[in-house]
């Protein structure tokens, strides 16, 4: 089904957004980035509370709710499939980062989190993650190295990852239940979209 052109009605305690899918077939050149005073590390035995906390403290303010909404049990399978790799970037104070690598499907990679904290952003925090996200995807017997971002996630998200040598292949557009109405994220996360 596709829709049509103009305005569709968004149910109250709905989001909808427009999911925009980029891929990379090859390691491409990494661009230079800072070596600050952060350093990633691997969850192999995860704190379920710990990687929420980093999780919301990265994510909130683009409503990010898929691991929240997890449980416990959901959470920790994920977290320790062995074809799944977590991390978090840490500096002197706390963690301040979010990278996950999925490889369950054959051949593939999906970046399915990523994001650094606000008091990161324009440090250099995520380019230095993001070569790390690439030189670890492409360590890996892998073909593709893809993910999503939407309208919802930083207004710079698109471009860094087009600059990161990963290329559209398609949009969708999202409709879901909104984090805050469901109490899975703070209710004044995210002021700039509006509770319905």
């Amino acid at each position: 089904m596709s829709l049509r052109d103009g305005y569709h009605a968004v149910p109250a305690g709905k989001l909808a957004d427009v999911q925009t899918f980029l891929e990379m077939r090859a390691k491409p050149a990494l661009r230079p980035s800072p070596q600050g005073p952060w350093r990633l590390e691997r969850l192999r035995r995860p704190e379920l509370r710990r990687y929420r906390d980093a999780v919301h403290r990265v994510g909130d303010d683009y409503l990010w709710c898929v691991r929240l909404a997890m449980t416990d049990d959901e959470l920790q399978r994920f977290l320790l499939d062995p074809r799944v790799e977590a991390y978090l970037l840490v500096t002197e104070d706390d963690d301040q980062g979010v990278l996950e690598l999925d490889f369950r499907v054959e051949r593939e990679c999906e970046l399915s989190l990523f994001g650094v904290s606000s008091g990161l952003i324009r440090t250099g925090a995520g380019r230095w993650l993001m070569n790390q996200a690439i030189e670890t995807a492409w360590s890996h017997p892998i073909e593709r190295f893809w993910l999503h971002t939407c309208t919802l996630d930083h207004p710079s998200a698109l471009a860094f990852y087009r600059r990161s040598g990963f290329a559209v292949f398609k949009r969708e557009v999202e409709v879901y239940d909104d984090p805050r109405v469901l109490g899975i994220t703070r209710k004044d996360a995210a002021p700039h979209v509006p509770i319905l």
